[in-house]
């Protein structure tokens, strides 16, 4: 089965053709600025290889850090209705009241706060005010307003009021793009609200971005399905993508986590990518990335959805480099880059700007463009700037790991030279083959995944979690899941002494292969 993987990263955009778990072809070309003139120019050089036919490859596989730059830098952004179905409680704080005030003015429409949801033992805090929603629903149509958010406490446990609001809402406000905070979040109303808000900002551009990756396979001559990887490092279909953008917004490190799994054979390591503008550092469990579980800012927006736990710090081969005021200083290494513009602007490319790639050609261990350009940066400096870049990769690597020993570390990504063979508190920097194109290895490999976060009562620890288990394999057949290849990656259970009942909360997260084409 081959399968194509891209990935839209700062700087370039890779792609690659996998067949039956081995790298065919392996492209990287600059990402463009409308994102999507990469990908055509990506898939017109993969798509010269006889191996790409058009009746050929099963799918198109693409990560994408648009989405949640479109928040990070305030672009694109629709304005949002947010409802929320739980008065009289949660009255004093209202939707968006711990969003940066720039970003709440783009995306705040109009606020609507009703009587509804639940509590924590699945009874209703009061029956939802279906009057009082037709009647929003009718001034959201009049204030021209395209996209919903509806969040109702404990909705994870019992998603009845937020499902109602939506057939509500299809009746009064047809064509509106309606999120529903219980497809994003867990137990948490605020964290999940403010998902469910970012999502439905996000939705014109997600139909507009994916209308053009469409359009780029296309007219590259390839037809095949799309999908989109998700922050898990799964996949999800196209319309699923347009549904739930944010479920891709950390989608471009996790891919290159699970294609560095996947390159090494390692299971459980520390990963490094270093990219063009910044590096991800992770640490592997089972092939993925472990999963953050506490709260994560988007943008200076707290929420609580599945995320990698990474950190990420300035420094990449794009990254630009100052010379210290001060002789005897070391020279100073990112945070900021030329990105994209990397073969037009650093030194060994022809042009005026001291970046990371240009040191790492300077002291010897790179051959990268034209050397002779560098006249007058010399190895000394070179060496200084790979020094200071190793001491922020011992910072970070030392952050991340969760054991006093040393460990494994795969270095991956386009800029992965400036990772030294020797890091204190690592006992081996393993590199790969195609290493610098894991990201779109990881996007080629991805697979289907199905997650639940319940509270079970009245019941055992087994029974409970066998309940969850079932829940979350039944929802990702539904999303396209082989049910033969589902296995389970993750299970959390956690006893709730506060609640009667023996009350015990279980997350379960399952993946496995996307379910083969019918023959014939």
């Amino acid at each position: 089965m081959r399968r194509i993987g891209i990935d839209v990263g700062g700087t370039n955009t890779d792609a690659v053709l996998l067949e039956d778990g081995r790298v065919v072809h392996a492209i990287k070309t600059p990402t463009t600025e409308d994102v999507t003139g990469g990908i055509v120019a990506a898939l017109e050089l993969l798509g010269r290889h006889p191996e790409v036919a058009k009746s050929a490859i099963y799918g198109v596989v693409i990560g994408t850090t648009h989405f949640v730059n479109a928040v990070i830098q305030r672009r694109h952004l629709t304005p949002v209705a947010a409802i929320r179905l739980g008065m009289p409680a949660s009255a004093s704080l209202p939707p968006f009241c711990d969003w940066p005030a720039d970003l709440a003015e783009l995306v705040r429409g109009r606020v609507v706060m009703l009587e509804g949801g639940h509590d924590y033992d699945g009874r209703e805090i009061m029956p939802l005010d279906e009057a009082g929603l037709r009647a929003a629903a009718y001034q959201i149509k009049a204030d021209g307003i395209a996209s919903v958010a509806v969040s109702s406490i404990f909705s994870p446990l019992d998603p009845s009021h937020e499902d109602r609001a939506a057939a509500i809402l299809a009746e009064e406000c047809p064509g509106a793009a309606v999120t529903l905070s219980h497809h994003l979040g867990r137990i948490g109303l605020l964290e999940r609200e403010n998902s469910a808000l970012l999502n439905a900002a996000l939705s014109g551009l997600a139909r507009l971005t994916i209308e053009g990756f469409r359009a780029a396979i296309a007219q590259s001559g390839i037809e095949a399905p799309l999908f989109l990887t998700q922050n898990d490092g799964t996949v999800m279909s196209a319309e699923s993508a347009m549904a739930l953008p944010v479920m891709s917004f950390a989608s471009g490190a996790t891919n290159s986590m699970r294609g560095a799994a996947f390159l090494s054979g390692l299971a459980d390591a520390m990963v490094v990518d270093v990219g063009g503008t910044s590096s991800d550092v992770a640490e592997l469990r089972r092939g993925f990335p472990r999963e953050a579980n506490s709260v994560v800012q988007i943008g200076e927006v707290r929420t609580l959805f599945r995320m990698p736990d990474l950190y990420s710090i300035g420094l990449g081969g794009g990254s630009i480099v100052r010379l210290a005021e001060n002789r005897g200083d070391p020279p100073r290494v990112g945070p900021d880059s030329v990105g994209y513009r990397l073969i037009r602007e650093a030194l060994v490319f022809g042009g005026d700007t001291l970046t990371a790639t240009d040191a790492a050609v300077a002291a010897g261990i790179a051959e990268i463009g034209d050397r002779t350009r560098l006249a007058g940066i010399t190895a000394g400096l070179g060496e200084a700037v790979l020094d200071e870049a190793r001491a922020k990769l011992e910072d970070a690597i030392d952050r991340m790991k969760t054991e006093a020993g040393d460990v494994k570390l795969i270095a991956v990504g386009g800029g992965a030279f400036l990772v030294p063979d020797r890091l204190a508190g690592v006992s081996e920097v393993i590199r790969v083959p195609h290493g610098d194109c894991a990201n779109a290895v990881g996007a080629a490999i991805a697979q289907i995944s199905g997650e639940t976060d319940q509270v079970y009562r009245d019941t055992t620890r087994e029974a409970a979690i066998a309940a969850a288990e079932a829940q979350a394999i039944g929802r990702a057949v539904a999303a396209g899941a082989d049910r033969a290849t589902l296995q389970v990656i993750e299970v959390e259970d956690m006893p709730i002494a506060y609640l009667p009942g023996n009350a015990l909360r279980v997350r379960v997260r399952v993946a496995g292969e996307l379910e083969a084409p019918a023959s014939g």
